[in-house]
């Protein structure tokens, strides 16, 4: 695994789905299609990569009470794209992102997540945001376990000393 990285993330437009749940048990195909349908309907420009914003630490908070955003980015050519039944958007903000990639089953992401969390603590900043998981492609099954491949960012701001 490559180490963090500090990065600038651009403002953009989101599609999203508002989950509660495992985030292991997240319907993304029905999701998905609900996403892009709704883009084609809007006749807007989708993004290539799905995301999930996740608001909760499933460590610390039960896995049924788990909140998260299923997403699609967009761009609207004209006029504005309007939220349907199911389907809200909001724009996300520019921002400073420490991220990290992550190939392997969703169990390791704590691993993955422990990583960036030591980052962001020894070089001085804190999560200002909750974190997002941008998947790059499909998960793939390889002998029995699915592989993940996502990368997550955490918002972040410099500490307060």
């Amino acid at each position: 695994m490559a180490n963090p990285k500090l990065e600038s993330r651009k403002a953009t437009s989101i599609a999203y789905i508002e989950h509660k749940g495992a985030y292991g048990e997240v319907p993304w195909g029905e999701y998905m299609e609900k996403l892009y349908g709704w883009a084609k309907e809007q006749k807007v420009m989708p993004g290539f990569f799905p995301m999930a914003i996740c608001y909760d630490n499933p460590d610390e908070v039960p896995a049924k009470k788990c909140r998260s955003d299923i997403a699609i980015t967009f761009k609207a050519f004209k006029g504005k794209a309007k939220a349907t039944k199911g389907i809200k958007t909001k724009k996300l903000p520019a921002m400073k992102v420490v991220t990290l990639s992550h190939k392997g089953p969703g169990s390791e992401f704590g691993n993955t997540y422990a990583k960036i969390g030591h980052w962001v603590h020894e070089h001085g900043y804190e999560a200002s945001a909750a974190p997002m998981e941008i998947y790059s492609k499909k998960p793939e099954v390889v002998k029995g376990i699915t592989i993940i491949y996502a990368k997550i960012m955490v918002p972040v701001k410099k500490r307060k000393k």
